[in-house]
């Protein structure tokens, strides 16, 4: 069974100002394309789906269509869980009446979720659905108090889906979650302050292939077998080194499963950039780099007039300049006025804990003193 595994799209996404649909359109646009031409059994979508909790209407538009020309006119089915960042109620709506279009949307942990199953030339498939939850809804409604943080709430939604699989039937997580072991990136929003949302990659055993969303860097926590496709866009200036891309998994009879990413090309790159403005400014960047979104590192030091204006001027989407020598340039600024305030006594004193590690004594003080006088009279006298 060949399925496309993506997560994190955060439709409606803000960066630094800039509404980020029209990136994500183009990239979801190469999605419906790829999903064409691959001809795959489901697409996988493993929540934050939306930036937002009440998303802005293009994002809801831009999700109708991109559904729209999946799940109808390929026939492709298409199984979407919420994230935290995502509304269930909000996401879920009308999901009773697309489930007959082969439109799966779980957005509440609810007791009675079942698997749906799949089938393919080897015989059935369990897609399980999992979506975000909180420790206190899920012991609400599951009324199991044993349930008191996140690893005892998706040990429990788990252990339900798990007595509902076929026996000897391959079976597949859904599931936006935060798995011990996983690399953080700058552009998440955490569950909870500290590690207490973590949870161990052990509560997946038994499934073949764990899709997984939540965290925006693609990477494998368990082989092949537990895997973040990572979010849709670079979020962050921290993911600039990251390759964002969708998987395309395979699982066979035997339910060992293989990936194998594909990157989408977005409609701008996020990168860094460093040098002196003047040197910036002066450079002839490829037309495909010019236009992506930057953070500029200047290396001047000293005040700077337009700095934006001028480095706008090459690259229009910069978004943001760090100056790293700014900070050292103000406290050396300061630390010249304070020295500039403190008498000759006292910056001599200070130079001589400095040099030699001890207090000057009240006789050395003296004596300083009355070398400085002297130096005091002669130049006076000289200037006389």
């Amino acid at each position: 069974m060949r399925f496309i595994h993506t997560a994190d799209w955060h439709l409606g996404r803000i960066f630094f100002s800039r509404h980020l649909t029209s990136d994500q359109e183009h990239l979801l646009d190469q999605l419906v394309e790829l999903v064409r031409l691959e001809e795959p059994d489901a697409l996988l979508i493993a929540g934050d789906v939306y930036d937002r909790a009440v998303p802005p209407i293009d994002a809801v538009r831009l999700l109708n269509r991109i559904l729209s020309e999946i799940v109808s006119p390929l026939g492709v089915p298409v199984f979407l869980i919420a994230g935290n960042h995502d509304s269930p109620e909000r996401l879920e709506f009308g999901s009773g009446l697309l489930r007959e279009r082969n439109l799966f949307i779980a957005g509440s942990a609810v007791p009675d979720a079942r698997p749906v199953l799949l089938e393919d030339a080897h015989g059935p498939v369990a897609v399980c659905p999992v979506p975000f939850y909180e420790p206190s809804l899920v012991r609400e409604k599951f009324g199991d108090e044993t349930v008191h943080d996140h690893q005892t709430a998706l040990a429990a939604l788990l252990a339900r889906m798990r007595a509902q699989i076929p026996d000897g039937c391959r079976s597949v997580a859904l599931a936006h979650a935060f798995v011990v072991g996983g690399e953080t990136s700058e552009s998440e929003r955490p569950f909870m302050v500290g590690g207490s949302a973590q949870v161990p990659a052990d509560l997946f055993d038994g499934f073949d292939y764990v899709a997984l969303g939540h965290l925006h860097k693609p990477q494998t926590v368990r082989k092949n077998r537990i895997r973040y496709s990572g979010s849709l866009l670079k979020y962050s200036f921290a993911e600039a080194s990251h390759t964002k891309s969708v998987d395309i998994v395979e699982i066979d009879a035997e339910g060992i499963a293989t990936v194998d990413p594909v990157s989408l090309k977005p409609l701008h790159d996020v990168r860094q950039i460093a040098g002196k403005v003047d040197d910036l400014a002066r450079s002839c960047p490829a037309p495909g780099d010019r236009n992506d979104y930057l953070m500029v590192t200047v290396e001047d030091r000293g005040a700077q007039l337009d700095l934006m204006g001028k480095l706008r001027e090459v690259f229009p989407n910069v978004l943001h300049i760090e100056r790293p020598h700014q900070a050292a340039d103000l406290e050396e600024s300061i630390h010249l006025r304070d020295r500039l305030d403190r008498t000759e006594e006292e910056m001599f004193a200070s130079f001589f804990k400095e040099t030699t590690g001890s207090e000057l004594t009240a006789e050395e003080a003296e004596e300083f003193r009355s070398l400085l006088d002297g130096l005091r009279r002669t130049e006076r006298e000289v200037v006389s």
